[in-house]
């Protein structure tokens, strides 16, 4: 889930970085073979004397010369002296240079060799004191601010990880060589206590002692039909009895949708005609929850845009008839910032109790827990991490540390 901001704060927390170094000029290699236009100044070959010069310029005006194709055409003899046209190999000698030249300039010789540093070991070379000051400080939250921010973390969230940061650091006495590992226990931290774990959800329910309510919040495509189907299966596979309550009377197939999969989990579902009230849809399936002795309600409800004011006062109806004992949003984990402000809206409209971030397998980024979490200060009870019913994992922040190479 967070594997490319893993990769950014390995590097960052330690890793050597392989910075490619400008190969040091390689001489010219030599040809294996010498032109025959510069035969004569190869040294390579002893040079003809001038008497075997003037001897082969003689026989040259002798050559008469012949037409071709109504152009004149120059066909002289080579003599035995004068090197042949074909390739002249190296000698032995040059060969060894050569190759005496490529090993020195291989990636282990001294000439280019350098030292490699990850990105802590750069910046606190540069701490000459034990004593850690402001402007060290803000030299390390500067790339640190640019990774959580280009990983989907909210501003709010960051500052907030850069004022834990400072506090726990400046004025700081630690030897140098420690100076890492105390950056590093201080950013753990911080992003520890931005996350939230998740109260323990089945023990709640085995607890009530009435049908325990839970409805689903979150906008068109977020996954929340499919989360309510993920649930049900973990609850009955957890021998907790489930009713689903098909309250989305809006969307053309929400109802067709979740009926297939109350009957491939074998579960009961509750369902009005499309347009109805979803209020009194939700209200018929904790009736007949009670009626049946069944634990849990399970309310789907319409995708709604956080933005439309009618839609809100909606889901205001149904919490206020049914009072539910969980109000779960559902927003995808790759969303981003604009999960970040639905979650707000749908917080402030409702007041959300819990989070399940669908698509978190895809989430290539990863700052959106990081982000929902602080801002509604509601806990991640699940993570979609796939397609099938099984793949709804029970959210956990040890687990979101150690992904960031943090535990």
């Amino acid at each position: 889930m967070f594997k490319s901001l893993k990769n950014k704060l390995k590097g960052w927390l330690g890793k050597s970085e392989e910075k490619e170094e400008k190969p040091a000029k390689k001489p010219k290699e030599a040809s294996k073979t010498i032109p025959k236009s510069k035969e004569k100044k190869s040294s390579l070959k002893k040079l003809p004397s001038d008497k075997e010069l003037k001897k082969q310029a003689k026989k040259l005006k002798e050559i008469p010369l012949k037409f071709d194709s109504g152009k004149l055409k120059y066909e002289p003899e080579i003599s035995e002296q004068t090197p042949s046209a074909k390739t002249q190999t190296l000698p032995e000698k040059e060969s060894q240079i050569q190759e005496s030249t490529q090993q020195d300039n291989s990636e282990d010789s001294p000439l280019i060799q350098k030292e490699k540093k990850s990105f802590f070991s750069r910046i606190t070379s540069k701490f000459t004191t034990s004593t850690i000051n402001q402007s060290q400080v803000d030299e390390i939250l500067e790339p640190l601010e640019l990774i959580l921010l280009e990983n989907n973390v909210a501003l709010e969230v960051v500052d907030k990880i850069k004022e834990d940061i400072s506090k726990d650091l400046v004025g700081l006495e630690v030897k140098k060589g420690k100076i890492e590992e105390t950056i590093t226990i201080s950013l753990k931290q911080s992003i520890e206590n931005v996350l939230i774990n998740p109260p323990d959800l089945i023990e709640q329910i085995k607890k009530s002692l009435v049908p325990f309510k839970i409805i689903f919040f979150g906008i068109n495509g977020s996954g929340k039909t499919t989360s309510v189907a993920k649930l049900a299966h973990k609850l009955k596979s957890q021998g907790i009895s489930v009713v689903l309550a098909a309250a989305d009377t809006f969307r053309a197939a929400a109802i067709q949708q979740l009926e297939t999969h109350a009957k491939i989990l074998k579960v009961p579902i509750i369902k009005h005609d499309y347009g109805s009230d979803p209020t009194s849809v939700a209200f018929d399936a904790v009736k007949y929850a009670e009626q049946h002795k069944i634990k849990v309600v399970l309310i789907d409800t319409a995708g709604r845009m956080y933005t439309k004011e009618n839609l809100i006062k909606q889901m205001e109806k149904i919490i206020r008839i049914i009072k539910p004992n969980l109000k779960i949003f559902v927003g995808e984990s790759i969303a981003g910032n604009d999960a970040i402000e639905q979650v707000k809206t749908f917080n402030e409209a409702v007041g959300i109790d819990g989070i399940i971030l669908s698509k978190a397998d895809v989430d290539e980024k990863g700052g959106t827990p990081l982000s929902v979490s602080y801002v509604t200060k509601k806990p991640i009870y699940f993570l979609g991490v796939g397609q099938d019913y099984k793949d709804l994992e029970i959210f956990k922040k040890e687990k979101i540390l150690k992904n960031l190479g943090l535990d």
